[in-house]
């Protein structure tokens, strides 16, 4: 896309002391561009040494994070702030800790720009690779939790994106802190502080939505309310989810005690988040056996659970009926429905669920596999809690959200998931004359990282040959010797 390096003609209305809001919105995304470029052109230990100086920058500012923080959540209790929005507003101590480690685990991960996907020769001396590329210009809206804007930032650096950033009205404070924080450390890498904007006012995000000639990807993270809002709003394309119902089923091969323990923890641990266990799928066996009533049920409750029935569910348990079968509750209770069977399970899943994450817990290995290749979710897991459904806990350093949609990225989105391929070709003169002027060969070609993996095979071939001769060396004489 062209970028224009030339001042922006003035709105009339700038002569009075105010600004067109979309000039203002367009100069933002464009200026993100730029110096999303600067951010490109540093080297990969650059960018890396720009994340480990935000993480330093991170703790050493904690207390006036922490205390823009608390002045948020003030502010949020007088207004009668919702609950859920409360729990994701407030930092909780450890937390910057945490974004600092995120930011560092980040900057250790290889060089995500410009890896050679795959090689082709295409006629002598005509070579075509595909490389990884940033995505270019990301608005990301995020709704009450501030520490999500440490961590979207550590990976649009380390993928080389330009941000545009918009949290909730709630956050403001604390989002102003961590934004002065982190591209303060900008200038001194050669990047300009405009490569992550932090944006303000319902109006601007209105005006940003309709400049998909500027603006690659949306992602938002929030409520079904916000999600579906940007859908329909906006002609960018969006990756994200709208709902979070997530599935737990106790197959009929469950250890019960493991069931309780990753029950309640899907649910309990974290409530209100999106990867937290909405319907608990329970076989039959279990109620006939009555580990329903004696076991699983308690647990629940014990830890604090109200619990919904399904439709089968509220007659057989004597349960409340579930405000609907896909339901995501965001507080400590779930709906629970009875299963006879796996077949029946996936069904229900497939029928009722958001394709998020679920999971099943079962000794039964075969159960296991079947449920993880026929389950059509963005994440199917296997006796282990939903919440590891997460971009920090899988080992990506952080997440710019979590997307259940089919194109692009699946699943919790790190750093590859905000980027794209390019296509370089690199020639001798070649030219087509309607494909007379050159013999197409259509070669594969071994990328570089394919040679080093082949010449380490080879390393270790040879290493074993040296030691088994010089093992049977030893034996020979030995032998002599004897």
């Amino acid at each position: 896309r062209r970028v224009c390096h030339s001042p922006p003609a003035r709105h009339p209305a700038a002569r009075h002391g105010f600004q067109n809001t979309m000039t203002s919105t367009r100069d933002q995304a464009v200026a993100a561009r730029s110096a999303s470029r600067q951010l490109q052109n540093l080297s990969s230990e650059k960018r890396a040494e720009l994340l480990c100086a935000i993480a330093d920058a991170l703790e050493l500012h904690e207390p006036a994070i922490m205390d823009a923080n608390a002045e948020d959540i003030t502010a949020a209790e007088l207004a009668n702030t919702d609950a859920n929005l409360m729990n994701r507003l407030k930092m909780k101590p450890g937390k910057i800790a945490q974004l600092a480690e995120g930011a560092r685990q980040i900057a250790g991960m290889p060089e995500p720009i410009a890896r050679t996907l795959s090689k082709m020769e295409i006629a002598d001396g005509l070579v075509l690779t595909q490389v990884t590329a940033p995505l270019g210009v990301l608005l990301i809206i995020f709704e009450s939790r501030p520490d999500a804007l440490p961590q979207i930032a550590s990976l649009a650096i380390r993928s080389g994106n330009g941000l545009l950033l918009k949290g909730g009205k709630e956050a403001q404070r604390t989002n102003q802190a961590l934004h002065r924080v982190i591209v303060d450390c900008f200038p001194k890498f050669g990047v300009g502080r405009d490569c992550i904007v932090l944006v303000e006012g319902r109006e601007a995000v209105s005006d940003i939505l309709k400049l998909n000639d500027v603006v690659d990807l949306v992602i938002p993270r929030g409520s079904n309310d916000l999600v579906s809002y940007i859908q329909n709003n906006t002609k960018i394309p969006v990756l994200g989810h709208a709902d979070g119902v997530c599935h737990v089923l106790i197959d009929r091969d469950a250890d019960l005690a493991m069931a309780c323990r990753l029950a309640v923890d899907s649910k309990v641990d974290y409530p209100a988040a999106c990867n937290a266990l909405e319907t608990l799928l329970v076989h039959t066996k279990h109620v006939e056996s009555g580990a329903w009533f004696e076991q699983i049920k308690p647990a629940l409750e014990n830890a604090g659970v109200e619990l919904f029935g399904g439709r089968r569910a509220a007659k057989t348990l004597s349960l409340p009926p579930c405000p609907a079968l896909r339901h995501e509750y965001g507080r400590p209770a779930l709906t629970v429905e009875i299963v006879d069977d796996l077949e029946s399970a996936i069904e229900y899943i497939h029928a009722n669920g958001s394709a998020h994450t679920d999971c099943i817990i079962t000794d039964n290995q075969v159960t296991a596999d079947a449920f993880l290749r026929r389950v059509d979710s963005a994440c199917v897991f296997h006796n282990c809690s939903t919440r590891f459904s997460d971009g920090f806990r899988m080992g990506l350093g952080a997440e710019v959200g979590i997307s259940t949609s089919r194109i692009h990225a699946r699943g919790p989105v790190g750093v590859e998931g905000l980027l794209t391929t390019r296509w370089l070709l690199r020639g001798k003169g070649q030219y087509s004359d309607k494909d007379t002027a050159v013999a197409y060969t259509h070669k594969v070609l071994p990328t570089d990282e394919q040679w080093m993996y082949k010449a380490m095979g080879y390393v270790g071939l040879a290493v074993g040959l040296a030691n088994a001769v010089h093992i049977g060396f030893f034996l020979f004489q030995w032998g002599e010797k004897g």
